[in-house]
């Protein structure tokens, strides 16, 4: 895609944050590369009234505030990726993520409302925000409890160079 292509695009042409723009939010921190563990990234750039992720997070690492629009805030020294607030958001903007998880390979655990669950193991490919493909990674679990609302929350690992964009799988056939 060229760049003058990529001016136009964004939450209000695509349904979908643009980099830049999440990059413009406060709210928005990946991970430092150093950290051993995943650790929770949001993507919520839009101030509406919410906050299930700051209610959910027993670490009370994420922080909306008083005012209830307020973007929510991940403090990376407090969190400890328990991943309540990734089933939590309301508008599935919230993941677990983590830069080197394994050599050459990144880690992410994301919301997943849709029929047939991938199941471990099993190779999926990888999407971005807008539902693109960028590449195959594998399933390394899926977790649905109460505890999660029933929010199947799904693990995978997936080549480092796509960490920033990869936020879920393409949906699978039935």
């Amino acid at each position: 895609m060229r760049t003058e292509d990529h001016k136009d695009r964004g939450l209000k042409t695509t349904g979908a944050p643009s980099r830049e723009e999440l990059h413009a939010t406060e709210g928005y921190r990946l991970p430092d590369p150093d950290r051993p563990r995943p650790l929770a990234v949001i993507e919520c750039i839009e101030g509406i009234p919410c906050n299930p992720c700051e209610t959910a997070c027993p670490q009370q690492a994420i922080t909306v505030g008083e005012e209830i629009t307020a973007l929510p805030v991940v403090d990376m020294t407090l969190c400890n990726g328990c991943g309540l607030c990734v089933a939590a958001c309301p508008g599935l903007a919230i993941y677990l993520k983590q830069r080197f998880y394994r050599e050459d390979q990144s880690y992410i655990a994301f919301p997943f409302e849709y029929l047939p669950f991938p199941e471990s193991g099993q190779a999926v490919e990888m999407v971005d925000r807008e539902g693109r493909t960028l590449c195959e990674g594998t399933v390394l679990k899926v977790v649905i409890n109460r505890k999660n609302d029933h929010t199947a929350v799904i693990h995978a690992a997936y080549p480092e160079k796509f960490f920033e964009e990869v936020v879920s799988i393409k949906r699978l056939p039935r």
